[in-house]
Order: structure tokens, then sequence, then C-alpha cells
């Protein structure tokens, strides 16, 4: 490779493990964990499934709107139910699931509040610590919105087997 140091293995890394090239001079060329250079018929492939993704998100956004409550709000209760092992979240388990600064989940929080689709409670050791839940009219919202995207994931299920 030309420009820069060699980056061995670079494609074995984890995102969050690589080194952060600040000049930006030095970018390992696409290739696949075998080495090989990527085919037309690969970066086809790819292009299909990010479009294919794309849908999928449009269709979820028009559907939460049509429901009353916004895109965020949507991922916001879907996060909260599909926290693993338990059906209540903290606000900092929120904004990193979201991938949004705590301030902003706090705001996305207070919103959907005042629809009734979540609660508060705060921590019985520490008062500090808030625990966030779905309010019964919250898990019918989720529930609606989550048959919805069930059978939207299914009808596109053949399209998606086919892009890789």
């Amino acid at each position: 490779m030309s420009g820069g140091a060699p980056v061995e293995n670079w494609h074995e890394r984890s995102l969050e493990a690589a080194p952060v090239d600040q000049s930006m001079k030095t970018v390992p060329p696409l290739e696949d964990a075998t080495g090989g250079t990527i085919t037309k018929a690969e970066y086809e492939s790819i292009a299909a499934f990010r479009y294919a993704i794309r849908r999928f998100l449009r269709f979820s956004e028009q559907a939460a709107r049509r429901e009353g409550v916004t895109p965020q709000q949507h991922q916001l209760l879907l996060a909260i139910k599909g926290f693993p092992d338990r059906d209540f979240a903290t606000v900092s388990e929120l904004a990193h699931r979201l991938q949004m600064r705590q301030h902003s989940v706090v705001g996305l929080i207070d919103r959907t509040e005042t629809l009734g689709l979540v609660r508060r409670e705060h921590g019985m050791e520490d008062r500090r610590q808030v625990f966030i839940s779905l309010t019964p009219t919250g898990e019918t919202k989720l529930r609606k919105l989550s048959d919805q995207h069930r059978r939207e994931l299914l009808s596109m299920r053949d399209a998606l087997m086919r892009t890789w």
C-alpha cells in the first residue's frame, strides 16, 4: 500500500480497535476477508441491501407517524421493551442504545411521557437513578407498530435474501 504504513489484517479489527489516521492519507484498499478485490456483483449486492434497509426505514418512519408518534419515539419504545433481560432501562442505557446524547434522550422521554407512553421510576437504592418503562398505552402502541414491522420484514425477506 502506498502513502503510509501498511495496516496488517485491517479487516479483522473491530471498529473500536482500529487506529484512527488523523491525516486520512492511508486508507486500506477495499478487500474482502480473503484478500480479494470486491467485485461488481458484490457492489451491486451491497447497494441492493442498502436500498432495502432504506426502504424499511422509510416504511418504519411512516408507520410511526400514522400511529401518532415520531420515529424517535417509536425507537425509544422499542429500545425499552427490547432491552435484554428486563422491560425497563436507564436514561444512560437508552442513550447508548439510541446513539444519542443523554440530554437529548431526556427530552425524548419527556415528550413520550407527555403522550402517556412511558413512565419514570426513581431507584430505591439510588434516587438519582431513573428507570424508564412502558405504560399499558405504550405497550399497546408498540405492539401495533411491531406487528406492522414484522409483516413488512416478512414481505421483504425474499428481496433481502437475494441481495447477498
